[in-house]
């Protein structure tokens, strides 16, 4: 049996990703409409960046939580959505085993920090409106820098255990993987082997990396919506109610599919349904960040006008 499995293990030097439609007027029309939805998601993050760096009234927590957040949706969606976008093009549709295995690795890594990293933005939003005056002793440079650290280093610690349980797996032919990139559940559906031990590993990382800093935001907001309850002003209590609001959507996009796809069990799964729900908390949920955070942050769109003013004037 050791010998079958490394047999089939070292035989596998590429997979083929089947992605979506083959034929080629919806395959161009697909490449057409992601690519542009891939541009504009780096063009929106990255001017919620630079103008974080360019603008001194955004040096705080909150911007600072926001440009790391826009930091990593634009090296989430570079994972899977280049390697889709040749693939809508080039019919061959194959990616090797290193390859695959990275792209997991990365994917995995920058999916978990995102999910941590919003446990902290709501933390963040607690603090704010809960303890105003401790505000900047509570959340200040270097807090802010070690929470970034610790949403970085539980990403490379979950996303280790995910990759090394999956592919140590021995994997059989035909090596076709329905999907538009190497996830997890997905590669795991061409073992040929038994996968209930992932099934299980994949539930318990699941409430670990899902649930735990979901109950966190949940606990944040409770919070925070008994003391916004409690500010007598209704203009205040609108706009306390609106600084959580664009995090609240976010949340509750990325979330939604992420624990669908992630928590369900094996006998589930569904390839056309998983490569929506993929789409939804990859791309649309990273082509959608800066546009509500910049559209409702009254902040965001006067450092914008501030930047263009300043390069008008310029000589």
């Amino acid at each position: 049996m050791q010998s079958l499995s490394k047999e089939n293990r070292s035989s596998v030097s590429e997979f083929i990703l089947l992605g979506f439609s083959t034929e080629s007027q919806v395959r161009m029309a697909l490449f057409t409409f992601f690519l542009l939805l891939y541009l504009i998601t780096l063009v929106g993050n990255g001017l919620i960046v630079a103008l974080t760096y360019l603008d001194a009234r955004l040096h705080t927590p909150m911007y600072f939580l926001l440009s790391t957040l826009s930091l990593v949706d634009v090296s989430y969606v570079s994972t899977t959505v280049p390697q889709m976008l040749v693939n809508l093009v080039y019919p061959r549709r194959t990616i090797s085993w290193g390859a695959c295995v990275a792209q997991m690795f990365i994917f995995l890594v920058l999916g978990i920090a995102e999910c941590v990293l919003y446990a902290a933005m709501a933390y963040d939003r607690y603090i704010a409106i809960c303890f105003p005056l401790r505000y900047t002793l509570l959340l200040s440079g270097p807090i802010c820098v070690k929470m970034v650290t610790a949403c970085c280093s539980i990403g490379i610690a979950g996303a280790l255990i995910y990759t090394v349980f999956t592919m140590r797996l021995p994997y059989c032919g035909p090596y076709k993987i329905n999907h538009f990139f190497c996830e997890v559940p997905a590669v795991l559906k061409l073992a040929c082997a038994d996968t209930s031990l992932n099934d299980r590993l994949d539930f318990i990382l699941g409430f670990i990396l899902l649930l735990v800093p979901l109950s966190c935001i949940l606990a944040s907001y409770i919070c925070i919506f008994a003391s916004i309850l409690r500010i007598r002003s209704s203009q205040g209590r609108l706009k306390s109610f609106s600084t959580c609001a664009s995090h609240i959507t976010v949340v509750t996009m990325f979330y939604g599919p992420a624990m669908v796809m992630y928590m369900r069990p094996g006998s589930w799964y569904d390839p056309e349904r998983d490569k929506k729900l993929a789409l939804f908390y990859n791309v649309v949920s990273a082509f959608l960040n800066p546009i509500i955070y910049s559209l409702r942050n009254k902040r965001v769109k006067r450092a914008f006008l501030k930047v263009l003013g300043d390069r008008g004037t310029a000589p």
